[in-house]
């Protein structure tokens, strides 16, 4: 991994957008969001935004409304059992909820290591925790569990996160503990513990780098025949990795957006990825926010490629903050250029962007996404995609039964 220390003077500080998140509301009743998967991934609705007419399909029918020629954008993150229970000798529940690596801080390190490690966690009741060493809590007494002997330290507070060492006694690697141990953390707003559906809902079919603590949702209605129906209309399709943080939980509570601290995702893209999208002719369709996040990230890199000869971070306010007239071949091109010099077939790094309302696309044309919650980045993000229309799709699809969140309906919107 290369990353290099970008130290940049923003002189268009007033370029941050003023918005208030109040603006961004809407009332969901809770009866409109689903508690749990449909039978069928591919059964879910599918409204179809495009010139400004919301439209009702099912998602099957996605590829006839795909363009031919299109190059198709999927993360391929993998959703873990990040949610652990534990105990303290008074009989005191303690919830630990694994957000992301610490020491070793690589995912693949991370979940390869055998007797001890240490993550960024939330940690449930923490007030309760008195720094006393917790044992895993197994109420059945389950044999292979106790065989791991998983215990857990807390090592520092900061605020809303802590970090916990985890530290077990079998030689397994942490990935089979958390397989073990852990269950899926589902969205706190389905009100309900995991089932054992979740193990297998809550994962997209071409899951493959274990990581997110959230799934990427927009990609849980795809079926092997709906991608191999898509595939046949002639659109590519390609992956990006983008581990998804418990940070797409969580409400914008300031007044202000401006106010509001996005979080770090790490992500992941391939040189050759990056070839293909210079090399594209059609429309780009990113499947989920995430995708949108990973695509738009890009082109800034890239622009920190041409100005400081090195790729860095993108950070939350970079895209407002500076006018910038270089072209997305231009950006994506020095990225690419950077990569070959340095031998690099992949570049690992972080996003922490906002994409708000007055935000300028630089690479997605078409968005496949849920229906999210209000006043949430994430509303704001389809905000900015169909230039401030969002009420008129999510009040079409409240009067029409769609189903919101995680385990609901399915939407595609395209850019004017």
């Amino acid at each position: 991994m290369y990353f290099c220390t970008l130290l940049h003077k923003y002189e268009n500080l007033d370029m941050i957008p003023d918005i208030r998140i109040e603006d961004f509301n809407y009332v969901l009743p809770d009866d409109r969001i689903a508690k749990y998967p449909l039978q069928q991934r591919d059964e879910s609705k599918m409204l179809c935004y495009k010139n400004g007419v919301p439209v009702e399909y099912s998602f099957k029918d996605i590829s006839g409304l795909l363009p031919e020629g299109s190059l198709m954008v999927f993360n391929d993150t993998k959703v873990v059992p990040a949610r652990l229970h534990f105990q303290r000798t008074s009989g005191a529940h303690i919830e630990i909820f694994c957000l992301e690596p610490v020491t070793p801080e690589e995912y693949v390190t991370m979940f390869s290591v055998t007797d001890c490690c240490r993550w960024k966690c939330i940690v449930g009741n923490v007030k309760r925790w008195k720094n006393d060493t917790l044992n895993l809590y197994n109420p059945s007494s389950d044999p292979v569990i106790s065989d791991m002997g998983l215990k857990a330290d807390l090592i520092e507070r900061n605020g809303e996160t802590s970090i916990v060492e985890f530290t077990w006694k079998n030689g397994a690697p942490f990935s089979k503990v958390l397989e073990i141990c852990g269950s899926v953390p589902i969205p706190p707003y389905l009100n309900r513990d995991t089932e054992e559906i979740d193990i297998e809902r809550y994962q997209t079919l071409y899951a493959r780098f274990r990581g997110s603590v959230a799934a990427p949702t927009a990609g849980l209605h795809f079926t092997e025949s709906v991608l191999d129906s898509i595939r046949a209309r002639n659109i590519d399709t390609e992956t990006v990795c983008l581990h998804v943080g418990a940070g797409t939980f969580l409400p914008v509570k300031s007044s202000l957006v401006s106010e509001h601290t996005m979080h770090r995702e790490p992500f992941v893209v391939t040189l050759s990825f990056i070839e293909k999208l210079l090399s594209r002719q059609g429309k780009l369709i990113a499947v989920g926010t995430t995708s949108v996040r990973t695509l738009e990230s890009l082109y800034y890199i890239g622009i920190k490629c041409i100005e400081n000869g090195c790729p860095s971070d993108v950070g939350q306010w970079e895209p407002y903050k500076n006018e910038y007239s270089y072209t997305t071949e231009e950006s994506l091109s020095a990225l690419a250029g950077y990569m070959r010099d340095k031998g690099m077939s992949e570049i690992q790094l972080g996003t922490s962007i906002i994409i708000v309302p007055g935000y300028q696309f630089k690479l997605v044309d078409i968005l496949v996404t849920n229906f999210h919650q209000p006043q949430s980045t994430l509303l704001l993000l389809i905000s900015a995609f169909v230039k401030g229309n969002w009420k008129v799709i999510y009040d079409y699809a409240l009067k029409n039964s769609f189903r919101f969140l995680s385990y609901g309906d399915s939407s595609i919107l395209f850019r004017d």
